[in-house]
Parts: C-alpha cells; sequence; structure tokens
C-alpha cells in the first residue's frame, strides 16, 4: 500500500512538472510573439538617439579626474600662498571660471579653470604654501578622454591678472579677465561695444564701470587714491562739517589680540619679499639729501584744473605734478634713471621712465610703477595713477604693475611726517620721500612774511655711482619745475 501510495505520488509530481513546464514555455512564448517586433523598431528608432545623448551622460557622469597642478608662473617664483578659494570640493566649473587666488612675492594672481567639470579635491588650505608642479585641486572632467588628448594635464598654466584671456568678438580679439567678463555678463554688456583702456586694448573693471555709467546716467563716486593733504584755511576750519564731508569713517585700526603666549608664524607674500629687497639694499652705501619746496603756484593751478579733471572722469592730486617734473629732470641726469649689475661692474642707462610710487595698502608696502611717464601728459598719468590706486585697494595689483620700476617717489606725506630716509629699492640707484605739505610763514619778494605751502623732500641715491652734486642739481630742477610749474610747458614733449 505504501510503494503504490509512493507511486502515484511520483507519477503526480511528474505531471504536474510537465503541465507547469508547458504554461510557462507557452506564456514565454505568449509574450516573445507580442514584443518581438516593437522591441525591434523601438531599438532601431533610438539607436541614434541613444548614442548621442544617453551615452553622452554616462560619460559626462564619469568623467577622468585629472590632477589641475600649478605650473611657473614666471619671475623665478617656485612657491605662492593661497590666499583665497572661490571654489569648495562639489562645485561645478567651467573653462576660465577662477578656482583661487595665490599670491607670491611679486603680485597676487588668480588661477583660473581650464577644464569644465566638478572639483573633487583642494590640496590646500587658505594661508598654506603651495609648490608650482604639485596638484592644486582635482577635477572630474566632463569631457573625458577629449580633454586628456587636448590639453596636457601636467601642466596647468596658472593666469596672472595681467594675462588676460581672449574671445573673438566680430573678427578681432578683445582681451579681458574672467572677473570682468562676469561684470559684463551680470550688466548685459557686450565687451565688443566696450573700449578698453589697458594694456593693448584690455578692458579693465572700470571701463566696465564707465560703460555702464553713460548708458544708465549714473554717477561713480571718486576711485579712492591718498594724496598729500594741502591743510585748509583757518576760517574754513571754523565753519561747521557738512554731512556729505563728514560720511569719510577714520581709517580703521586692527584691534591688539592678546593670547597670553608668543606665536611664531613664517613670513609670507609680500613680507618676505621685503626681507629679500630690503636684504639686498643695505648692501647699497646711501647718500641722503634734503630740501624743500614751496608749492604755492602748484597749490592754485592744481585748484583751478581739479574740476576739468574730474570733469573726464579722473581725480587730480598733486603726485601726477611730481612724477612729471621728476621725467623732466631725469632726460637732464640720466645716470638716476639707471641701474647697475650685482658686482657693479656695469651701469644700464634705461631708455623708459618707469616711475614708482610707494603705496601703503592692505597687504603691505607695495611699488607699483608707471610705465613710459615721459610720453605721458600730466593728465594720463592721473589716469594711470587712478587705475593704480584702484587695484592696489582691492589687491589686484599685478606683476606688470609692480615690476619694470626706475625711479621711485614715495608718498609718506599722505600718512604724515615730513622728512624721511628712504631706502634704494634694488636695481633701482634713486628714491626721493615726499612729505606732508604744511603752510609755513616765508618771507615774500618784498621782505614781508606771506603764507607758503611747503613740501618737505628726502632723496636717497646710490653713492657707488651718484655723488652729492649731480643729486643736488638735480632735485634743484625738480624743485624749479615745481615751483613755476609754468616752466614744465616749455619741456613738455
Amino acid at each position: 500500500m505504501a510503494a503504490v501510495t509512493r507511486g502515484s505520488f511520483s507519477a503526480l509530481r511528474r505531471l504536474l512538472s510537465q503541465q507547469y513546464r508547458r504554461q510557462c514555455f507557452r506564456v514565454q512564448t505568449f509574450r516573445s510573439e507580442r514584443t518581438l517586433q516593437p522591441l525591434t523598431f523601438t531599438c532601431d528608432r533610438n539607436l541614434q538617439m541613444f548614442s548621442r545623448r544617453t551615452l553622452h551622460s554616462a560619460v559626462v557622469s564619469r568623467g577622468p579626474i585629472v590632477q589641475f597642478k600649478l605650473s611657473d608662473i614666471g619671475e623665478g617664483i617656485m612657491e605662492v600662498t593661497v590666499k583665497e578659494w572661490y571654489v569648495k570640493e562639489g562645485d561645478k566649473v567651467s573653462q576660465f571660471d577662477s578656482i583661487c587666488e595665490v599670491q607670491s612675492d611679486k603680485a597676487s594672481v588668480t588661477i583660473t579653470s581650464r577644464y569644465d567639470g566638478v572639483i573633487k579635491k583642494l590640496y590646500y588650505d587658505v594661508d598654506a604654501t603651495a609648490l608650482v608642479g604639485k596638484p592644486l585641486v582635482d577635477i572630474e572632467t566632463e569631457s573625458g578622454s577629449e580633454v586628456i588628448q587636448e590639453e596636457d594635464v601636467v601642466e596647468t598654466p596658472a593666469m596672472a591678472r595681467e594675462e588676460h584671456t581672449h574671445q573673438e568678438i566680430k573678427g578681432h580679439k578683445t582681451q579681458a579677465t574672467p572677473a570682468v567678463r562676469r561684470l559684463a555678463m551680470e550688466n548685459n554688456i557686450k565687451l565688443s561695444e566696450v573700449v578698453g583702456t589697458g594694456k593693448d586694448g584690455r578692458i579693465l573693471k572700470e571701463d566696465i564701470l564707465n560703460f555702464l555709467a553713460k548708458q544708465t546716467g549714473a554717477i561713480l563716486p571718486p576711485t579712492p587714491f591718498q594724496e598729500i593733504q594741502t591743510p585748509a584755511p583757518a576760517a574754513a576750519a571754523a565753519r561747521p562739517v557738512s554731512t556729505a564731508a563728514a560720511v569719510k569713517p577714520p581709517p580703521s585700526t586692527p584691534r591688539p589680540v592678546f593670547t597670553g603666549k608668543d606665536v611664531t608664524e613664517p613670513l609670507k607674500g609680500f613680507h618676505k619679499a621685503m626681507v629679500k629687497t630690503m636684504t639686498a639694499a643695505l648692501k647699497i652705501p646711501h647718500f641722503g639729501y634734503c630740501d624743500e619746496v614751496d608749492l604755492s603756484r602748484l597749490v592754485a593751478l592744481r585748484a583751478e584744473l581739479r574740476p576739468v579733471a574730474e570733469g573726464r572722469g579722473v581725480k587730480l592730486s598733486y603726485m601726477p605734478f611730481f612724477i612729471k617734473a621728476a621725467s623732466l629732470g631725469l632726460l637732464h641726469f640720466p645716470i638716476l634713471n639707471a641701474s647697475v649689475d650685482e658686482g657693479c661692474q656695469n651701469i644700464t642707462y634705461k631708455a623708459s621712465h618707469n616711475i614708482g610710487l610707494a603705496m601703503d595698502t592692505s597687504q603691505g608696502l607695495l611699488v607699483p610703477n608707471v610705465k613710459n611717464v615721459q610720453l605721458l601728459s600730466v593728465f594720463e598719468i592721473a589716469q594711470e595713477l587712478n587705475r593704480l590706486q584702484m587695484l592696489g585697494s582691492v589687491g589686484q595689483l599685478g606683476t606688470g604693475e609692480l615690476t619694470g620700476g626706475t625711479f621711485t617717489l614715495s608718498n609718506i606725506g599722505s600718512i604724515g611726517g615730513t622728512y624721511a630716509k628712504p631706502v634704494i629699492l634694488p636695481p633701482e640707484v634713486a628714491i626721493g620721500a615726499l612729505g606732508k605739505i604744511q603752510v609755513l610763514p616765508r618771507f615774500g619778494s618784498g621782505g614781508q612774511v606771506v603764507p607758503a605751502h611747503v613740501m618737505k623732500v628726502s632723496w636717497s641715491a646710490d653713492h657707488r655711482i651718484i655723488d652729492g652734486a649731480t643729486m643736488c642739481r638735480f632735485s634743484n630742477l625738480w624743485r624749479e619745475y615745481l615751483e613755476n610749474p609754468a616752466s614744465m610747458v616749455l619741456d613738455l614733449k
């Protein structure tokens, strides 16, 4: 009985299994017959779309990770300090987008992206030292192997502020930094319609702002510029100060922080450059010479020309006159516009008068220079000084503005003080320090006491090649131009 039961159970199991397989086979065959043709049609119809879109999306989302390395930015710089990151991990960037700002001992430099992609890793923190040739960030690119074939991922150029990107517009190249392009884009301004006032026609930030002001009729605020201040008369001082004049806040002084312990940190950036420059300057035997200049006529002339210059959008200080007078004097004493080699065996007379102006900025003491002063008018010098001062106030002075100087004037009077002992900036051979303008009693031509606008000037010269008589004669000529500014007209070119 048990054997019959087991046999019946086995037969029943085989029968059920066969029926199940037949049903499964029929179901699969039925589905295949219904969906076979539509599947084939759909695949043929969307094959091209699949290859163009779906495949491209896969490549974009899974592109190779490229090490963006810091390349040589010139001037023999091997390391820089990371001052600010404009991106963070996970941010999406496009070509020419700003990644970070670094600072060398020469200038501040903005690093821009070469690729479209996503930031995967930042190799340095803020204020860390980045080495040339080492990775700066990792970027997951969007164009896959094509990027690697087109660009060398080992060398990534660091774009200095004076090295502008180019854009092809209406058959010619318009030069502007990514920041300027972004400003133009935000205000719907076509770069092809803006006239660049920078070097080689480069479009600067103030060009965009001036263009926008002309379009909207807005009046731009004056560019901040530290100039030598003329004391106000006593009557003017007694008048109540207007609200507009009282808006200017006093210079902010950082509050001291008492940590209770000594703090040691490495010298970086411009402070490190100052150590190098001043150490080299100590090797120069300095010759000092001081004098005073009566600027009464120049004060009256500037008061007359100032509204004219402001009508053209330029703030006219005393510095353009000082710089132009120095250039006219250098034409008569070219040895003051020269340089010597390290061994002091050869002297090079510079053809261009690239006169530097020492500026006190938030980054420290910087000395940008006005190029080819011998070819510029007083108004053109004022324009360039306005531009340099604006760049210095926002920490955007580049290598082009900070290198190549041949003669320097230090405007110590904008802060205070009368006399100084300026230190020569190698490889230059002379420098002047200008004190503040004071109203002091002096004897007039008839022997009467008259108020005079007097400024002290202190000169330093390299005594290895410049004697005291040469420095004195140059100072006398420079003083003559400023005390009788009309005489400058005779020598202007």
